[in-house]
C-alpha cells in the first residue's frame, strides 16, 4: 500500500531579514483532512512562514511542500491549492456579497457553468444566500468573517489557511464560524492551518498543535500531548510555561490582504 503523503510538508524552512533571522530552521507536517493549530507569541516567526506558505515571500533556504508543489517553481499550482482568509479584511466593500465571490471566482478561473452552483452553494452554507444582494459594508463583522471563508473556497482548495479567523469576534459568533470550519473540514475534507490569539479555541478544535518561539518550533503534538509534556492544566498554561509571559512586538509586514489581490488582479491583466 502506497504511503499517503502529507497536504503540507516543511523541512529546515529559514527566513533571515538582513542579519536577523526570523525562521531558523523549522520542520513540520499537516497530514490530508487535518486541522491544524499554529501558535506562537507576537513576533515569534508565525507570520513569516504562513507568508512563505502562501507564496507571499520567498524562503532564505529550506524547503516547503504544498499539494505536493513548491511554492518557488510552482506558484500557481500552490495558489490554486489553497483558500486563504488573512486577519485583515480584503472584500470589496463597494460589492455585493455575490459580487466579491463572483470576482474572486473569475480570478481564480472558476468555470463559467459551475461558477453560479458553486457561490449558491457556499452562500447557503455560510447562511447568507439571502444576503446576496446587499452591500457588504451593511455586514457586520462576523458576516464580513463568514462570507471571506466562502470566498475561500470558491476554487475548491486542498488547504485553507486562516490567519487570526475570529479576531474581535464576540464568543457567539467565534462558535458559529468554528461551527462552519468544522463542518466543511468533515464535508469537503478541506485541510485547516490556522493561527489564533485564542488558545481555547485551538484546544477544542485542532488536531494538532504547533508552538513556535524565536523562530524555532519548541513543541508539536496533539493539545493532550502537549500539556502532558509541560505538566499544564491546559493549553493556554503550556503555551505560557513555554514562552513566557512577556509582552513582544508583532512581527513585519501590515496589510499584505491588499497585496495579494492585487497580486490576483495582475494575474488577469
Amino acid at each position: 500500500m502506497e504511503e499517503k503523503k502529507p497536504i503540507i510538508k516543511v523541512v529546515d524552512l529559514v527566513r533571515k531579514f538582513d542579519e536577523f533571522e526570523a525562521v531558523r530552521g523549522i520542520s513540520f507536517e499537516v497530514e490530508h483532512g487535518e486541522v491544524f493549530a499554529f501558535l506562537g507569541p507576537n513576533g515569534a516567526g508565525k507570520t513569516t512562514t504562513i507568508k512563505m506558505l502562501t507564496t507571499l515571500l520567498k524562503p532564505t533556504s529550506g524547503k516547503i511542500l504544498i499539494n505536493g508543489f513548491d511554492p518557488l517553481t510552482q506558484q500557481n499550482e500552490v495558489r490554486k491549492s489553497f483558500g486563504i482568509v488573512f486577519q485583515d479584511q480584503s472584500l470589496d466593500d463597494e460589492l455585493t456579497a455575490y459580487e466579491n465571490m463572483e470576482f474572486h471566482a473569475v480570478l481564480y478561473n472558476v468555470p463559467t457553468k459551475l461558477r453560479k452552483k458553486r457561490i449558491e452553494e457556499l452562500l447557503k452554507f455560510t447562511e447568507l444566500w439571502e444576503r446576496k444582494d446587499d452591500l457588504i459594508r451593511s455586514f457586520s463583522g462576523g458576516m464580513r468573517r463568514r462570507l471571506e471563508i466562502a470566498r475561500g473556497l470558491l476554487h475548491h482548495p486542498k488547504v485553507l489557511f486562516l490567519d487570526e479567523p475570529t479576531l474581535g469576534l464576540d464568543p457567539q459568533t467565534r462558535n458559529h464560524i468554528w461551527e462552519y470550519i468544522k463542518d466543511l473540514n468533515q464535508k469537503e475534507g478541506v485541510t485547516v492551518f490556522f493561527t489564533t490569539h485564542y488558545i481555547d479555541e485551538a484546544e477544542r478544535s485542532a488536531g494538532k498543535v504547533a508552538i513556535i518561539d524565536h523562530g524555532q518550533i519548541i513543541i508539536r503534538g496533539t493539545p493532550s500531548k502537549i500539556k502532558e509534556q509541560a505538566k499544564a492544566k491546559s493549553l493556554e498554561d503550556a503555551f505560557i510555561s513555554l514562552t513566557g509571559k512577556e509582552i513582544r512586538e508583532e512581527e513585519l509586514g501590515v496589510g499584505e490582504s491588499m497585496r495579494y489581490n492585487q497580486r490576483l488582479r495582475h494575474r488577469r491583466q
